[in-house]
Parts: C-alpha cells; sequence; structure tokens
C-alpha cells in the first residue's frame, strides 16, 4: 500500500480528460447473428461500481479488488450465464460540455490518466475492442430522446474509469467496450433521463455500468488509525443508501438539495453522475440492491449497486 501522504497526492493528482467529439454518421448496427446472440443476452439489470484509487488494480488489501474479481462468479451469474454482447461504461473521468461516445475500430487504448503512481500501474494493459456499431446506437437512441448535440470520438480509448473496475470483472477483455461521457455543467436528473434514453440496450444485451465513487471528497482523504469514517461521510453515504433500497430515486436525483453534506462527499459531481445515469437506464420502478461497501482512507466510499428492472 502507498504511504498515506503519497496515496493522497496523486490522487488529487489525477487528470481530468476532456477530448473533443466528431459527428458521426449513423446507421443500423444489427445483422442476423447479432439479433440471435441479443436474444441469448438480454440484460435486466444496470450497475454501479464505486471504482476509488487506480490502484485497485494491483493493491490486494483493498476489500473491493476482491470483490470486483469475484463479480462474474458471484453477481453476474458465472459462467452458466451468457455474456453480454458488449459494454458501455459511463465513467466519471470523462467530461464533456455535451453527451460523447468512444467509438474505436480495433483495440481500446488504455489511457493513463493519473501521475505519480508505482511504476507497475503504467505497464498494464486492458485490451478489449472498441464497439463502434454500440456508439452509433448510442447516439441514435439519445438523439432520439431529445439530446439534439451528441458526438462521437473515434480516437479515445478507456480511462481508469473504465479500464481499473473491467481488468477486475472482465479480465478476458474479450467483451466490446464503448464510454459515454458526463456533462458536469448539468444536473442529476439530466443524467438520469441520459440513462433512461438508453434502457433498450438491456433488451440488445449490452451491460450498461456507472462508475465513479458513492463519496469522492479527495482532499478530505486521511488514514484512520482506528478505522474511523468520518461523519459527513458516513451520513451521506448511510443516506444514499437508504434512498436507493427504497427507492427514492427523485431523492437521488436531487441530491443536492435533500442529501446530508451533498456539497462536502461530491464538491465536484463527476463521480457521481455515473449513477443516475444507471438508475435511469435500469427502469423507474427498479430494485436496488447493495451489492459492495467498504470503505479506504476514513471517507471513500466503495460502496457498489445492482439495479434491477422489474416487469
Amino acid at each position: 500500500m502507498l504511504q498515506i501522504t503519497e496515496k493522497i497526492l496523486v490522487l488529487l493528482d489525477c487528470n481530468r480528460w476532456k477530448p473533443r467529439g466528431v459527428a458521426y454518421q449513423t446507421s443500423s448496427w444489427r445483422s442476423g447473428s447479432q439479433e440471435r446472440e441479443m436474444a441469448q443476452a438480454k440484460v435486466k439489470e444496470t450497475y454501479y461500481i464505486s471504482h476509488g484509487s487506480p490502484t485497485l488494480a494491483i493493491d490486494d488489501s483493498l476489500p473491493a479488488r476482491g470483490f470486483l474479481k469475484s463479480f462474474r462468479d458471484t453477481v453476474y451469474g458465472g459462467v452458466q450465464r451468457p455474456p453480454p454482447t458488449s459494454i458501455l461504461v459511463i465513467s466519471g473521468h470523462w467530461e464533456t460540455d455535451y453527451p460523447t461516445v468512444n467509438a474505436v475500430s480495433g483495440t481500446c487504448d488504455t489511457i493513463y490518466d493519473f501521475y505519480g503512481f508505482p511504476k507497475e500501474m503504467y505497464k498494464l494493459k486492458y485490451l478489449a475492442p472498441g464497439a463502434p456499431k454500440l456508439a452509433t446506437r448510442v447516439k441514435e437512441l439519445l438523439m432520439a430522446s431529445g439530446f439534439q448535440r451528441v458526438s462521437v470520438d473515434k480516437k479515445r480509448g478507456l480511462d481508469h474509469g473504465a479500464w481499473v473496475p473491467l481488468m477486475l470483472m472482465f479480465p478476458n477483455a474479450d467483451i466490446p467496450v464503448c464510454q459515454l461521457s458526463v456533462q458536469t455543467n448539468m444536473d442529476g436528473t439530466y443524467h438520469y433521463n441520459l440513462g433512461k434514453a438508453l434502457a433498450p440496450l438491456k433488451e440488445e444485451g449490452v451491460l450498461i455500468i456507472g462508475s465513479g465513487s458513492a463519496t469522492h471528497n479527495l482532499r478530505a482523504l486521511r488514514q484512520s488509525r482506528d478505522g474511523s469514517i468520518a461523519s459527513w461521510a458516513l451520513e451521506f453515504d448511510t443516506w444514499l443508501k437508504d434512498a436507493l433500497l427504497n427507492g427514492r430515486y427523485e431523492d437521488v436525483n436531487q441530491y443536492e438539495e435533500r442529501a446530508p453534506h451533498a456539497k462536502v462527499a461530491h464538491p465536484w459531481p463527476d463521480h457521481f453522475y455515473p449513477l443516475h445515469v444507471a438508475i435511469g437506464a435500469a427502469g423507474e420502478n427498479a430494485k436496488a440492491e447493495l451489492i459492495h461497501h467498504s470503505w479506504d482512507l476514513s471517507a471513500l466510499s466503495y460502496a457498489s449497486y445492482k439495479f434491477t428492472t422489474t416487469e
């Protein structure tokens, strides 16, 4: 484990990656074989994963690492369940002024959007194939739902909000991956509606994952000798769990006004908005389940949730 002063420093130094999108011509994306695959691989749930520190990729002392390594078997259904046709990740590490998806032809680059970490971090690769056809489909759905400007970036790879959890969840890197950006100039309701527009993707076998952090105030991180949790972090995290498990999604959409210590828990909303997208994509009556909960550095919650569509 990194020394506490080094760990906080490198977390604070993580860069935000803000590429500009380019226009993209949409077209039909499904062949007959793909239709059959989608019929087998329909997905009823979406996920919000708290990815915490980039060192989750190498630090076995973090309980969340073990949880993600067991995800395929203990959460997603094991080898008897067909894998998703592709994966859409909404990462807190990609901010743009309007929705943007990446459409990589071939293998996605691994973006090291951080510095000051152990050298082994920069040797890690997650060589998943891109999903340009899924990117086209995402754009079609968003524009059909009233999002007037949606861009496609053909070059951007996967930031650590995507590749760190995915290399633990789906280590074979054999499922096509597409990323969607967040708009921090907008609010929770906007991102919930973004998710609602993407809900049909589940019927097409697409696994939708929001990747962020249940609490994300990097300047408040401290090593605790007795394992205590900062009171503001615990109160916000408890409120969030209660709201989600009881289906109070509107409260979560309005969290800045309704949650205790909202601006302390999330001084910047980039790592929280992926949650709103995951909720919206699951559907209005989706049932929430807490699938992992742990803490690091007194204030960083790794709480992760599954949202299952109900008929």
